[in-house]
């Protein structure tokens, strides 16, 4: 009886060993497409951030902008009211800003 057991025991343990791990897989893939979403969300609400296109941003490292200098090339600046749009684009790293 005690071998029956034992038999039975260790067909179970086969079971669940492969099942186990395909289930770690299978929560280890979604994870990684929900961040993979996620982060493709995140990268596109930064992308519309309108600072370089601004008439009152600077190109300064020390001052980002005359406005909102806080808020500058943060998420906090998508829907900033105080945005003026400029013809040409100024780079956050202008050479003009030495002190």
């Amino acid at each position: 009886m005690e071998a029956v057991l034992t038999d039975a025991f260790l067909i179970v343990r086969a079971m669940l060993c492969p099942l186990s791990l395909l289930a770690l897989l299978v929560g280890f893939l979604y994870a990684v497409i929900v961040a993979w979403q996620e982060s493709v969300v995140r990268l596109k609400r930064l992308h519309s951030i309108p600072c370089n296109r601004c008439v009152y941003f600077t190109g300064c490292h020390y001052l980002k902008c005359t406005v909102n200098p806080y808020k500058a090339l943060t998420e906090d600046a998508v829907d900033c009211l105080d945005f003026e749009p400029t013809l040409h684009s100024k780079t956050c790293c202008s050479n003009h800003c030495k002190l």
